[in-house]
């Protein structure tokens, strides 16, 4: 009689088949996983049915700020330096202050936005002043000739001109045809230069001040408030050479017209009365704008300027708010 033992030879084919089939079984599973590892790698990471999806998103841009704006134009000069004035004919906007220093003496209204006409030359002016030397020469093109309201009139098609002498233009006659031809030298076109005029306001942190046109014509899109006007007033006192221009009653130029000189009359009631001290600075007008003025005088060691946005007149409020100011400052 014949016992069978534990892994005898009867047992043999039992533990092969056993073998066969938990190595099918281990290879199944090894080919399920490989695919799975393809398909994951093929698809990336959100088809991964072993992970959680993955969203990847590019960060946010920060946030565009302006920069930060100063206090020139904004704070309040000291209790023993404001003062009282009764303006008998309209303003709707207007400001007094200290050249030096920004503080105000004076204010109506000072951050309600106004069409500014052609106080709009000031930034015209200094944006031509950091993009162009004083030496350069302007060739006048049918653009500048195609302009409408104050001008040269005399800009000579297809010559080059002193651009100094386009500055004088531009500030004393208020001279449309003058801010083109500056525009169009310094950009181009028009377009690219008030892109450039509206850049500057942003690096000033001006917050009321937005620029559609080169010369004050447009008030669509134009418009400012008498603190910022304030602090382009005191920018454009700090250029030498637009300093001397804007505060010149008159100019005569050499030119390339008949006779070979340009005589030029500025428009600021303040010159033109000859007030004591007055050095500038910029004349407005537009039907929407009304009369507009940014002007500036010296008495001594003191220095004021006065913002005025839709005045009833401008040369009896400049006065009537520079003497006062002068006044309380020579007692205090």
């Amino acid at each position: 009689m014949t016992v069978l033992r534990g892994g005898g030879r009867a047992d043999r084919p039992h533990r092969a088949r056993r073998r066969i089939v938990q190595g099918l079984a281990v290879l199944g599973l090894a080919l399920v996983a490989l695919l799975v590892l393809m398909s994951a790698r093929a698809e990336g990471p959100a088809t991964n049915p072993f992970h959680s999806p993955v969203v990847v998103r590019p960060p946010k841009p920060p946030p565009a700020k302006l920069p930060a704006r100063s206090s020139y134009g904004i704070a309040i000069a000291p209790a023993a330096e404001r003062v009282t004035v009764k303006l008998k004919l309209g303003l709707r906007s207007g400001l007094l202050f200290d050249v030096k220093t920004g503080q105000v003496l004076w204010a109506r209204n000072p951050s309600r936005v106004m069409p500014m006409a052609s106080l709009t030359k000031m930034m015209t002016g200094l944006v031509v002043a950091a993009h162009a030397s004083p030496r350069a020469r302007v060739l006048i093109t049918s653009d500048a000739l195609q302009y409408t309201g104050s001008g040269i009139g005399l800009l000579p098609k297809g010559k080059r001109v002193p651009l100094t002498a386009l500055l004088y233009g531009l500030f004393l006659p208020s001279g449309n045809d003058a801010a083109i031809a500056l525009a169009d030298y310094v950009a181009r076109t028009q377009s690219r230069f008030i892109a450039l005029m509206n850049q500057r306001a942003h690096e000033l942190g001006l917050v009321c001040t937005h620029f559609s046109t080169v010369s004050g014509i447009v008030d669509q899109g134009n418009y400012s408030c008498a603190k910022d006007l304030a602090v382009i007033a005191d920018k454009l006192l700090d250029q030498p050479l637009l300093a001397t221009i804007v505060g010149s009653r008159s100019a005569i130029l050499p030119f390339p017209i008949k006779g070979g000189k340009l005589y030029l009359y500025n428009n600021n009631p303040l010159l033109l009365l000859r007030y004591p001290g007055a050095d500038g600075v910029k004349t407005g007008f537009t039907d929407a704008a009304g009369q507009c003025l940014v002007a500036t005088a010296r008495r001594g060691n003191r220095w004021l300027g006065v913002v005025l946005l839709h005045s009833g007149d401008t040369s009896t409020q400049a006065q009537q708010l520079l003497n006062a100011g002068f006044t309380k400052l020579a007692k205090s």
